[in-house]
């Protein structure tokens, strides 16, 4: 999606004018990949904007820096009131926000801390092409030739830039396929994630996802919909997945922020169940758009108002 300029980024702890915020071109997450970020959404309510997952998201992002050898320095509370102040500030009533922690501009070389930490937030509009459709007829999906990182190869459980290499050449080979989307197996070949996206399948009335330890990023929204699920009397099991359920699912969905819930339809050109989206897929949809939206009790906790 091209980037719309809103009028206010948060860049090392001040807003500052969206064109203002800008990067030198030696800085040292440019040429290695060292910066950690999260994608959250404000949806719109109505009681005004919330954000979903927000505790959740803050604490995933501290995770990802310790990882990484990335500290952060400012404290949650401060990330936290600052992801809010720059939806305020932007006058969003629903948007994508985009916090970045990177090592920034002062030196060179594969060891990062000589180079300092700085932190952006940014929060803009992410509107889907033809989303009632989507949410509907869902996405034509390719297994990639690409695997996800073996384990001590990259920190899969961290979001950090690096590991998205992987995931833009996932993606850009699903394109040149002519699919929507690609799906990316792990180093032992069972089923991982999407390019950004983690993967749901449903079967016999049960639903199915990959564990933590397949490669994956454990999304807030994953875990979001294995709750829901169990809340509805929907059997959840986090296992590992052949590549061959991917063909004998009775249906299947990605979730993710920019994802929320989506069906897949065909895998390798091949339907998902009878190709349209499925009865589970559709009533955990309606469940979680329901409390995100603020039209459902949020019985538990997920939003936070932008303007208390």
């Amino acid at each position: 999606m091209k980037l719309t300029p809103q009028p206010w980024i948060w860049f090392n702890g001040a807003l500052v004018p969206w064109e203002k915020a800008q990067v030198h071109v030696l800085t040292h997450a440019l040429h290695y990949g060292t910066a950690v970020f999260e994608g959250i959404r404000a949806y719109p309510t109505p009681k005004g904007p919330a954000v979903l997952g927000l505790d959740a998201h803050v604490a995933r992002l501290y995770h990802s820096c310790k990882i990484v050898h990335l500290p952060i320095p400012y404290e949650p509370a401060q990330i936290r009131e600052a992801i809010l102040h720059t939806v305020r500030e932007n006058q969003h009533e629903a948007c994508y926000i985009r916090p970045l922690v990177y090592r920034g501009y002062g030196a060179l070389g594969v060891w990062p801390e000589e180079a300092p930490v700085e932190v952006a937030i940014a929060a803009f509009p992410w509107v889907k092409k033809d989303e009632k459709a989507l949410l509907e007829k869902g996405l034509a999906v390719g297994v990639s030739s690409w695997r996800r990182m073996a384990p001590d190869t990259l920190p899969a459980m961290a979001k950090c830039a690096g590991n998205y290499v992987n995931s833009a050449l996932v993606i850009v080979e699903a394109k040149r396929h002519g699919y929507d989307e690609g799906l990316a197996l792990d180093v032992d070949g069972y089923v991982a994630e999407g390019s950004g996206q983690n993967l749901f399948l449903v079967q016999d009335g049960t639903v199915f996802t990959p564990p933590v330890g397949a490669s994956i990023l454990a999304g807030f929204t994953r875990g979001a919909v294995i709750r829901l699920a169990r809340d509805l009397g929907i059997p959840v099991v986090e296992d590992r997945l052949p590549r061959e359920m991917l063909y004998t699912a009775d249906e299947a969905f990605f979730t993710g922020t920019v994802a929320e819930v989506t069906p897949i339809t065909k895998v390798d050109a091949k339907p998902v169940g009878n190709g349209a989206r499925g009865p589970i897929t559709e009533r955990l949809q309606s469940t979680f758009f329901g409390i995100a939206r603020g039209q459902t009790p949020d019985r538990h906790g997920w939003l936070t108002p932008v303007r208390s």
